[in-house]
């Protein structure tokens, strides 16, 4: 139906203005580090890091060879034009018009540029970066520039609605109405706003989280509501009542995801985006009250005590209605960047972060994007070296279909119970976790255990708790507990029953890659359950012998 609707309006002709009618500015920083190495030709975006070579035959960027979908839908969207502004120089500019000269030549007749999600996103970043790049450039460049603004907007309006069940069908929608802004096209933008409503709902959970169960995508979606008010308001639109009631849910809800030091705790293909963004946007989304202690329906859970800071994911990967590949080659689900992490948890002291997961490259190749999508890569059980969810490149296969959770508070004490069901199609078995935080903070308890009806035996099992970059962790001698200094100086132990305490190496990609440590808990034979304690302890001086309590 919907190519239907795209051949039909192409055979009407586009009117193509000198430049856009009304003048937009994109509201958020972009990161001059990366801004720098796009001009010496390397694109990274979701940390991935490829070439982006421009006006040379057979260079790459732009065609189906030169990198994952995820990367070239990046590359073809354009929204990398904020890092080059970023920096603010004249050859930023000239290397933003020249990729942008380069891209109408050579990439524009690529599948993935014609995704409504990603014709959305380089509507955006074309609008909202005009006066950068664009504005002052030679005629045949303006014009070239706007014929293609111009067809992307009557194709994209006629697309709609985008059918993605993710992020991706706001950003359609987003871009639509910028678009039709820009262009006077009165049509295009009544028909953007009509979707809108259904589209706002089908987005957001009504505890405020957004679809995807991504902290990242909770951030980028918030970003893309604020846009499309500001563009309302600008058209002298009102905006619908929808819009500023999921605002009002989905700035707190993301507060809930913010650890001690303002970042973003990693889970479901989240990275690190720095807490100046996030203060921007919760600023400009006009976030009021703290943040939210659990998102009921998203499935997530924030216990926090003292200085003590745990925030657990409880809930069930989502299920997308459509399994098949998007337009492009892009993923259709809602479930496209989701991790095979049931039941983990992050925690955090003050603005030291301690237990993590192991963070996120989605738009890397598959080997390297689904170790960081796998069980163990997140600090929760693993069953006999089985993922909880089946990865597949467009999302999940196999996944937990009942995952239940329980809160309880006494006295600023608080208990958390849940357990999921992801490996029972293969062993039969549910995953049970409790977690109880002490009132003081210092005394983060747990047990998790393997259900397992009859007399099978259990496979062999253990618990993962990776360490942020920066804890310093030590074992023992008797494997009976582990050691881990935060930066501030501060100590905990983890000390476990029915287990084998070991260090092993891990990674970290909440930014740039980092080896790490991880604290691993080895059940022995016959156990069906490992108790284990994350306590305060006082550290010795370095070079000294601990005490063990």
């Amino acid at each position: 139906m919907r190519g239907a609707r795209q051949k039909l309006a192409r055979l009407k002709p586009v009117r193509v203005p000198d430049a856009p009618a009304r003048a937009f500015r994109d509201l958020w920083p972009g990161d001059p580090a990366r801004g720098a190495r796009l001009l010496r030709g390397e694109f990274e975006t979701l940390g991935t890091a490829r070439i982006l070579r421009i006006g040379l035959p057979g260079g790459e960027g732009w065609d189906s060879a030169s990198g994952t979908a995820p990367w070239r839908a990046a590359a073809h969207g354009f929204a990398w034009m904020r890092d080059l502004r970023a920096l603010g120089t004249d050859a930023a500019r000239l290397h933003a018009r020249a990729l942008t000269d380069d891209w109408l030549v050579r990439g524009a007749d690529e599948a993935v540029a014609d995704a409504p999600e990603v014709v959305g996103s380089r509507l955006s970043a074309w609008l909202g970066h005009w006066d950068f790049f664009a504005a002052t450039s030679e005629d045949a460049f303006r014009r070239a520039v706007m014929t293609r603004l111009a067809q992307d907007a009557r194709d994209l309006s006629a697309a709609l609605p985008a059918e993605a069940e993710h992020r991706g069908a706001l950003a359609a929608l987003k871009g639509a109405m910028a678009a039709a802004i820009a262009l006077q096209e009165e049509a295009y933008l009544q028909r953007a706003a009509r979707f809108l409503p259904a589209e706002i709902e089908r987005q957001f959970h009504p505890d405020g989280g957004h679809v995807e169960r991504s902290p990242l995508m909770q951030l980028v979606a918030l970003q893309d509501l604020i846009e499309i008010r500001n563009l309302l308001h600008g058209a002298g639109m009102e905006p619908p009542p929808h819009l500023a009631a999921v605002l009002d849910r989905a700035a707190p809800a993301l507060r809930l995801f913010r650890h001690g030091d303002g970042g973003l705790a990693l889970f479901n293909g989240t990275r690190d985006e720095g807490s100046a963004l996030l203060d921007l946007v919760l600023t400009q989304g006009q976030a009021r009250g703290r943040a939210p202690l659990d998102l009921p329906e998203t499935g997530f859970q924030r216990l926090q005590a003292g200085r003590t800071l745990v925030i657990a994911d409880t809930g069930a990967p989502p299920t997308p209605r459509a399994s098949a590949g998007g337009d492009g080659g892009l993923p259709a689900g809602a479930d496209r960047f989701a991790h095979a992490g049931t039941l983990a948890f992050e925690m955090s002291v003050g603005r030291d972060r301690l237990i993590v997961n192991c963070g996120a490259a989605p738009a890397a190749e598959e080997a390297w994007r689904d170790a960081l999508r796998a069980t163990a890569a997140h600090s929760t059980l693993v069953l006999s070296d089985t993922n909880s969810s089946e990865l597949r490149l467009e999302g999940l296969g196999r996944r937990p279909e009942q995952v239940e959770t329980a809160r309880h508070e006494s006295g600023g004490a608080q208990w958390l119970e849940a357990s999921h069901d992801g490996w029972r199609r293969a062993f039969g078995a549910v995953h049970r976790r409790r977690l109880y935080l002490a009132e003081s903070g210092d005394d983060l308890r747990g047990e998790d255990m393997v259900e397992i009806p009859g007399d099978a035996p259990v496979p062999t099992f253990s618990l993962r708790f990776h360490l942020h970059p920066g804890v310093v962790a030590s074992l023992l001698q008797d494997e009976s507990a582990a050691l881990l200094r935060l930066p501030s100086g501060i100590g905990w132990k983890i000390r476990a029953k029915g287990a084998r305490v070991a260090l092993e190496d891990s990674v970290y990609l909440g930014g740039e890659p980092r080896r790490s440590s991880q604290v691993v808990l080895l059940a022995e034979e016959g156990e069906t359950s490992i108790q284990w304690a994350i306590t305060r302890v006082s550290m010795p001086a370095p070079g000294t012998t601990p005490a063990v309590e």
